[in-house]
Formats: structure tokens, sequence, C-alpha cells
């Protein structure tokens, strides 16, 4: 009698920062899903099966979340980048498509500028810009993700309160998620966001020469002003608009997300010039409109 197939399947890749935890779905040209802070790959949890049926979608845990290995020194952007080349390597993926969202698409963005050989297209989703101006707002601002344990556990509830008005109010199964991933990195849960503000990103975009897709959700007030700066930096980068989410667009609109990476994947196997899906036909006119994606 023959096993049902898994789905859903996980592993561990070898880095120079430890052992990676990824999970896998689907076959055909690689897709490596990077998550924000302080989440892991079950922030794709439902993006992958939607891939997964026509990529081989990897959803990774960036080194020192999830289930990866805890690098000892201070996070960076440029470690949690080469932890992700390692990890191609390990996995013998020459040419890759990365996808990031908030975190994970300052990641993929520095992979792409680190390694432009290896990387076939780039989704930046609430991608930050960060440069001099961000440095200086964000160094005033107080902690996103910072609690202190407390004997009583109501460190939790203040995990829960931090990000609570970012998240729909009739979903709060997306921050129990959230939740969960943050107490696993309880003591290094804010440094995710402080390697994101450390990094020099104006230095590092212009050397990015993948077709690219900058996303972000209309709600989401952290990213979406600085959308106009990342597309004015990736010339002929298309963007995208969601509509009705925000910072948890990937979990909160699944079908929406995977819809528009997908779409612009898909471009970028069928045009003979890769660069050619990035710089024709934009999936949007003016920042001021609203884009409904449907898979």
């Amino acid at each position: 009698m023959s096993r049902p197939k898994t789905l859903v399947r996980r592993g561990f890749a070898d880095t120079r920062h430890g052992q990676v935890h990824y999970a896998e779905h689907g076959s055909g040209d690689p897709v490596l899903l990077l998550h924000q802070t302080p989440r892991s790959w079950d922030e794709y949890r439902d993006v992958l099966p939607l891939l997964g049926e026509g990529f081989r979608a990897i959803a990774v845990d960036t080194p020192g979340f999830g289930e990866s290995a805890r690098p000892a020194g201070p996070f960076s952007i440029d470690l949690f980048a080469t932890g992700v080349l390692d990890l191609c390597d390990d996995l013998g993926l020459d040419r890759v498509a990365l996808v990031g969202h908030h975190t994970g698409a300052v990641i993929a963005l520095e992979a792409a500028a680190a390694a432009p050989d290896r990387v076939q297209g780039l989704v930046l989703s609430g991608m930050p810009f960060v440069d001099a101006e961000r440095r200086r707002l964000v160094a005033r601002r107080a902690p996103i993700d910072h609690v202190v344990p407390a004997p009583d556990g109501s460190h939790v509830l203040q995990l829960w309160n931090n990000r609570s008005r970012y998240y729909p109010a009739d979903r709060p199964d997306l921050l129990d998620r959230l939740v969960r991933d943050g107490l696993g990195v309880l003591d290094r849960v804010e440094e995710g966001h402080l390697a994101v503000n450390r990094y020099r990103m104006e230095e590092r975009i212009g050397l990015v020469r993948s077709p690219t897709l900058a996303l972000c959700g209309e709600l989401d007030e952290f990213s979406l002003p600085d959308l106009p700066k990342i597309a004015a930096a990736l010339p002929g980068a298309r963007t995208a608009v969601l509509p009705g989410t925000g910072v948890p667009a990937v979990d909160h609109r699944p079908e929406q997300f995977a819809a528009a990476v997908r779409t612009f994947l898909r471009d970028l196997r069928r045009s003979p010039d890769p660069t050619a899906a990035a710089h024709t036909r934009p999936l949007t006119g003016p920042l001021t409109e609203r884009t409904t994606v449907t898979p």
C-alpha cells in the first residue's frame, strides 16, 4: 500500500551560522520565502501550498529564529543574508527567486546585492527604506516587540498588545502565531528590528540587478510611505499595493499575496529576457491607486 505524499517537507541545511531550518512544498524553479521579525517559516504556512503548485517553495527560518541555530554574535542583515546564500549552496540551488516580508525583504535585498548572479527575481513585501533619515527617526522610537519576562506571565499579554493595533481584530489566530514565535526568541526578540535599522540600505540597493516587485499592504503604516523611495531606487521595478491588509499581509491574505508573487514569477519564466517582466508592465499605476490582486 502506497504512503500518502507529504505536502510540506521539513529539513535542515548546514551554514556557517549553524543549521538553518526550512519547510518546502512543490517542485520546479526554487523560490525562497523569508519572514519578518520575530516570526518563523510559519508566517508562510498558508502561502507554501499555493506557490508550491508551480514552484519549489521553500520557507526559511532566519538564523536565530524558529528552529534554526542561534548565532552567538550580534544579529545583522549581512549575517542573515549569508545564512540564506549558504542554505542555497547546501541545497544545490544555483539561482533562486527571493521573497521577503519586512525584515525578510531587507535580507532578500542584501542577498541580491551580494550575489546578483544568483537571484533570478526579487519580491520585497512591506520593506522599509533604511537610510540615514530613517535611522535617526527609529533611534527615538520605542522598541516594537521587546518585553521583560514576568513571573506572572504578563509579558505574554504585553507581547500581544505590542502588535495588536496592527493586526485585524477578527483574526486573533494571527496574533497567536506571532506571539508563539516571539516567545521562542524572547531574549533576542528585538534584535531583528535592530539589525534592520543598522543596515545601510542606501549603499547597497544600487547593487541589485534582479527584476523586482515591491509590494505593500495599504494598511501598513510602517512601510507604505517608503514604497515610492524603493521604486525610485530600483528603476523599472514593479509596485503593487495590496488592499485590505497591512503588516500581517502574508498570513492575513495568503491567497492575495501568493497571487501577486505567482504572477510576477510566471512572467519571469515566460520572458526570454529576464529583465523584461520587471521593466515593461507594472502591476499598478500611481501609488495612490489600489489594485486588487486576485488568484
